[in-house]
């Protein structure tokens, strides 16, 4: 089934209509990804992320230091607690589109790097991290993406990125626990990471040779294992990664791995295509997407209700149809 058969007719119209009814994080996404408006209409609303819904009410919580929760955790706030410290909250606003150079994220992205890197050239938080001085790959990963979407102009975005390229595993991806003696890599930690490296690539423009070709064996990493299976057995790796959720944090599902492979404009590849019908099947009879998953944790307010129709998914689901229309 092509993605014509989803983003066309009457159906599809309302579909539109109720996505460019949502909050400016979802209809500027919309306007570029789906209805392909003029760039200065889609600048125009992208720009009200800072002002209007739920971009506003996140830099509306921030603590007067340019952290979030900063006063609830040992680590100042920079990872914990979830959801609601800074690296949480940056992560929803890099989400949200809100402009790479606004002053306040840009604050944020200091405190981020300032306290979080450590001796081999990677970032982690809290005491653990202190005492020892070992990085963790995941978090290395989030923070090179925040700090990179924002544009954040340090040279020590070269040394984090040169220390995820020096991680990456044999086989093509990465895990957090390859310092506990891990072989295999982690879907979790490699979606992590070719988010860190796609931004890094994009705003940043060092060693894009380097860059592009460890995305590729990360992405070839995900391709062997058709996004959700055991290259060994064929089972499903974990249920949960045919169910989407929004904002994923530090997890892993395959809405949001098809989400990267169109943002790349990678080509098309046959063993993506099982990953496709799932995302056809989860589409509801009124054509919506809904938000399946949920993780656990602290938040400021609600984007969506699970179980029901949800903007982001749909949003997701249909570029990641439009564009696997185009290359399959």
């Amino acid at each position: 089934m092509s993605a014509s058969g989803v983003t066309s007719g009457p159906r599809a119209d309302r579909v539109m209509r109720w996505l460019l009814d949502g909050d400016p994080a979802i209809r500027w996404q919309v306007l570029r990804d789906l209805v392909q408006t003029a760039e200065r209409t889609v600048d125009r609303e992208r720009r009200r992320v800072a002002h209007d819904g739920w971009g506003a009410r996140l830099l509306a919580k921030q603590d007067p230091e340019g952290t979030w929760a900063g006063g609830q955790a040992s680590d100042g706030g920079l990872y914990s607690p979830k959801w609601i410290s800074t690296t949480y909250t940056m992560l929803m606003l890099r989400d949200f589109g809100l402009l790479p150079r606004t002053r306040q994220a840009r604050r944020a992205c200091k405190l981020l790097l300032d306290g979080g890197l450590q001796q081999d050239g990677g970032i982690n938080y809290g005491l653990w991290a202190k005492w020892t001085g070992r990085s963790e790959t995941c978090v290395t990963g989030m923070a090179l993406s925040v700090l990179s979407y924002f544009e954040y102009e340090d040279s020590r975005l070269d040394t984090i990125a040169n220390h995820l390229l020096e991680q990456q595993m044999p086989d093509g991806g990465w895990n957090c626990q390859r310092s506990n003696g891990a072989t295999h890599a982690s879907v979790h930690t490699t979606i992590n990471v070719l988010e860190a490296l796609r931004f890094y690539e994009l705003h940043c423009g060092r060693e894009v040779r380097e860059v592009r070709a460890a995305q590729r064996r990360g992405r070839e990493f995900l391709l062997v294992h058709r996004l959700f299976r055991s290259h060994r057995t064929g089972q499903i790796i974990k249920p949960v990664f045919t169910r989407f959720s929004f904002p994923p944090r530090w997890h892993y599902d395959i809405l949001r791995a098809l989400d990267y492979f169109q943002a790349v404009n990678a080509p098309g590849d046959p063993r993506l295509a099982e990953a496709i019908d799932i995302v056809h099947s989860s589409q509801q009879k009124d054509g919506r997407w809904s938000l399946e998953h949920a993780y656990k944790g602290r938040t400021y307010f609600e984007l969506e209700r699970l179980g029901a129709p949800s903007r982001w998914n749909t949003l997701r689901a249909l570029r990641v149809l439009r564009w696997w229309d185009r290359v399959a």
